[in-house]
């Protein structure tokens, strides 16, 4: 989500002063303080002239007239995408206390969540999430299409447990103006004889990752309705809305100022200990492709849909049993923190249950 600013690399140290001063001190930002405390061998005059630009492109801004600048959530996002390098030495510490704290012998698999939780939120300062481990061998079974309308049919999915689960989906256009009710009944009859044909068997968690350039030929022109149709599909079956998420470290982070309002901190505390089937999505994603440039998923203030995270900072990666992702473990706190750090604490952790688990 890499924003797109002419900024010249005076504009970028200045951009990146602000934000650490900003992180470390949680006061408005002036060009003064910037002279005094950072080399940048030009006056102050100049220092503040490039923080008013920074200003007009959005990417600080003034929280009231006298009052130094602060980064805005596009600021953050120019810093964490350009100007910062996640500190693997905090990494490499959280590793250290995993392994002198958890034993993977010796307890059950939610006890070692838990305290990993706990030991990820004491070392990153904020709430730390971790779902518990879904069943990488889960399959899938059988699936059905019926057509209910002209416009919609209903996804049956059944696993290799026998759960059923079911679904609404929209039918592309060539189905949707189909006058023949009969020949679109067979025509989704065909489609549920193709993908079961393709998918019987498979494991939930590697659906996202078929390659439908590859379909039979007869089949190419359904590859938009396959996709949407698999997307759903490992929706459902991966993240069913009974599945537990630890969660440490509330009392903490909400010491912060940024929490200093009633009213946001009743938002975040009813999302995180009532309404965890709709925070859920946003912790464990199972992408398409997953490569390393983009393994670590960060969504800043108002990137994040959830309204009560949209003074937040979320940043979550997958742990996996073997090649498939069947967790994740994640971090909320306020747009202003460390960042070098907390990237560095949930990449490193989830490496460590991706390990411990395999």
């Amino acid at each position: 989500m890499s924003l797109e600013y002419p900024l010249s690399e005076r504009h970028h140290n200045i951009l990146r002063a602000t934000v650490r001063h900003y992180i470390a001190t949680a006061e408005p930002v002036g060009s003064k303080t910037l002279a005094e405390e950072y080399d940048f061998k030009v006056s102050s005059a100049t220092i503040r002239n490039a923080m008013g630009r920074l200003e007009k492109i959005g990417l600080l801004y003034q929280p009231h007239i006298s009052a130094g600048r602060i980064p805005s959530d596009s600021g953050y996002r120019i810093y964490v995408d350009r100007l910062m390098t996640p500190n693997e030495a905090w990494g490499r510490q959280l590793e250290e206390l995993y392994t002198q704290e958890l034993d993977w012998g010796n307890y059950e698999i939610e006890t070692l969540v838990q305290r990993a939780a706990q030991i990820l939120a004491t070392l990153s300062g904020h709430i730390a999430l971790i779902t518990l481990p879904q069943n990488a061998n889960n399959t899938l079974h059988h699936l059905q299409l019926i057509q209910l309308n002209a416009k919609q049919a209903m996804l049956i999915i059944v696993m290799d447990s026998y759960q059923t689960q079911s679904v609404l989906v929209e039918l592309p256009l060539l189905l949707e103006n189909e006058s023949d009710r009969e020949l679109v009944e067979e025509e989704l009859q065909i489609l549920s004889n193709f993908l079961n044909h393709k998918l019987r068997g498979r494991s939930l968690s590697t659906l996202a990752q078929l390659n439908w350039g590859e379909l039979d030929r007869d089949f190419q022109h359904y590859t938009d309705f396959l996709r949407l149709l698999l997307k759903e599909i490992s929706r459902r079956t991966q993240l069913p809305s009974s599945t537990p998420i630890a969660i440490r470290g509330i009392s903490e982070v909400l010491r912060q100022p940024e929490f200093s309002q009633l009213q946001q901190v009743q938002m975040l505390l009813h999302l995180l200990e009532e309404e965890q089937n709709q925070l859920l999505p946003s912790i464990f994603e199972i992408p398409e492709v997953e490569t390393p440039a983009d393994r670590v998923r960060i969504r800043i203030g108002a990137e994040n849909q959830l309204e009560p995270l949209n003074i937040c900072t979320l940043i979550a990666a997958n742990y996996h049993q073997g090649d498939i992702p069947v967790g994740s473990i994640g971090i909320i706190g306020p747009t202003r923190m460390f960042y070098e750090n907390a990237i560095a604490l949930v990449e490193a952790a989830a490496d460590y249950l991706s390990e411990a688990l395999s």
